[in-house]
């Protein structure tokens, strides 16, 4: 534990219990997250999504306030909660992988949330090596999309249907039938969707058939100039999706991830899996018939990952309209703030690649949309930048708590009211440090931490000792390394000292300094 932030936990575990409101009991809104997984900003129509639309994320802008320049601390599942959490970054809250202790002993939200007053839940994907603490009601998803079962602190609990819809009515049911519901409640509404291995819904499977969802520009990207990490990370559509794991093609029996393929299937019903053989049998024989090698090979996978993908993504979207259905007709939804966002972005084709992790824009922007009835003003959107670690002490003073603790991330209370903040930052720091198991490697992505302006971007890939420096307003899709070029040396050097200033701010001591 370093120094700093062994202050801070001495500081909370001594003023916990005279943690502030701000408000009455009776007059303190209520709080829905609704938390996606590895969905990107490019598969939501009200972020200019070219492949699909999103009609209620859409209309859940419509009605809040969007943030367009939303990123992550670190960009893969369990940190990125563990900042959602605490609202520090992962060097701080012990989370800097998904292998990593997390420091439950911590101050979260949900803990100081419930001690003040508030019923408290989590539903669905948890994905931190603790069971949830500050939750009066959790229940873990284990298992994949279809009849998951759900580990609470009573057992567990089986299902059945498809994993966001459970989750959804899950969640709902909480709502409804809670112990107290005179108190204000916050839950968490946290899908594994749109997460690999992406499996649709039933009444998707159709979805997109027939159609040509169109490729990204650099699909077929050479990483020229880039880290030599690039070339080697094990995430390319065209040679790192699994046949039967990822691209639902025939299982072999073959292989440990064919075999987790068929562990996924067995967990379906007769009548899932009866109609989900016939959505794909046909597709896959003419896929065998043809023959494919090469580009045409590569862009065959790319039309099944992503069709599969945006059917997952239209699974959450029908799950924000019947939250906010279900709000309205309870008559909570004009004191009920609902927050959508993700865990971290992901790539859709992007450079050749699915997944997450690196500092580039796919897998470092988040949609982040807020709507807090009487408050933000429909359809406004705000450009300033924000990570995921301003969600903890904006919930807080959303729910009128004074926070009594130090955290990274600042509130996005002024901005919601329409302010902006004179002293608000001007660049973000972003820092990946996943340790892929020594029996498994995969990922393959370097280590590496940097900066991010408004405009420019600063990476420092340390494994390999290599820097890249990209110009978002020339160029926003990041092919071009400026990095060592002629007539950027005094921005390097900014750059550079930012960068360093920002790890000293926020006593980032891992990883490998410059």
């Amino acid at each position: 534990m370093n120094r700093g932030y062994g202050v801070l936990l001495a500081c909370f575990l001594l003023t916990v219990s005279n943690v502030t409101e701000a408000k009455p009991t009776a007059s303190r809104p209520n709080i829905v997250i609704i938390y996606s997984d590895d969905h990107s900003e490019h598969a939501i129509s009200a972020y200019g999504s070219r492949i699909n639309q999103t009609p209620h994320i859409d209309r859940l802008a419509q009605d809040g306030v969007r943030f367009t320049n939303s990123f992550v601390c670190n960009s893969i599942c369990g940190p990125s909660r563990a900042t959602l959490l605490t609202g520090l970054h992962s060097h701080a809250n012990g989370a800097v992988s998904n292998r990593a202790r997390f420091r439950d002993e911590l101050p979260t939200f949900a803990k100081s949330l419930q001690t003040s007053g508030y019923d408290t839940a989590m539903i669905g994907k948890w994905h931190l090596p603790s069971l949830p603490n500050g939750f009066d009601y959790w229940a873990i998803k284990r298992g994949t999309y279809y009849n998951p079962d759900f580990e609470t602190s009573r057992g567990l609990e089986s299902s059945t249907g498809h994993v966001t819809d459970v989750i959804t009515h899950r969640s709902l049911d909480w709502i409804k039938n809670r112990v107290n519901p005179d108190h204000p409640f916050l839950v968490w509404i946290s899908h594994s969707a749109v997460h690999r291995t992406w499996e649709p819904a039933i009444r998707h499977l159709d979805r997109y058939s027939g159609i040509d969802v169109p490729e990204p520009t650099t699909l077929f990207d050479n990483y020229s100039g880039r880290n030599p990490g690039a070339i080697t990370a094990q995430m390319r559509i065209s040679g790192d999706l699994f046949p039967a794991y990822d691209l639902k093609l025939p299982i072999t029996g073959e292989g440990f991830l064919d075999r987790n393929a068929q562990n996924q299937l067995g967990r379906m019903n007769s009548e899932q899996r009866f109609a989900w053989n016939a959505a794909f049998r046909s597709r896959n024989n003419a896929f065998a018939e043809s023959n494919l090698s090469g580009d045409a090979l590569t862009r065959w996978k790319y039309q099944r990952y992503i069709k599969n993908y945006l059917r997952c993504v239209d699974g959450i979207d029908e799950s924000v309209a019947r939250v906010r259905d279900f709000l309205k007709a309870y008559q909570l939804d004009d004191n009920t703030i609902v927050i959508y966002t993700s865990d971290q972005g992901f790539f859709l084709g992007e450079h050749g690649w699915y997944d997450k992790r690196w500092m580039y824009e796919p897998s470092l922007r988040t949609p982040l949309i807020i709507d807090w009835p009487g408050v933000t003003d429909p359809g406004a959107t705000r450009d300033k930048l924000v990570q995921n670690m301003d969600l903890a002490p904006t919930i807080l003073e959303m729910a009128g708590v004074t926070p009594s603790y130090p955290m990274h991330g600042r509130s996005l209370v002024p901005m919601l009211r329409g302010d902006s903040p004179k002293d608000w930052r001007d660049a973000i720091y972003y820092h990946y440090q996943m340790q892929e198991p020594a029996d498994r490697a995969s990922h393959l992505v370097a280590k590496h931490y940097g900066i991010r302006t408004e405009r420019y971007k600063l990476i420092y890939f340390y494994e390999h000792d290599f820097w890249e420096l990209y110009d978002l307003k020339k160029d926003y899709l990041e092919m071009n390394n400026l990095y060592g070029q002629l007539g950027y040396e005094d921005l390097v050097g900014r750059l550079t000292g930012r960068l360093s200033a920002l790890r000293n701010t926020f006593e980032d001591r891992t990883g490998v300094s410059f």
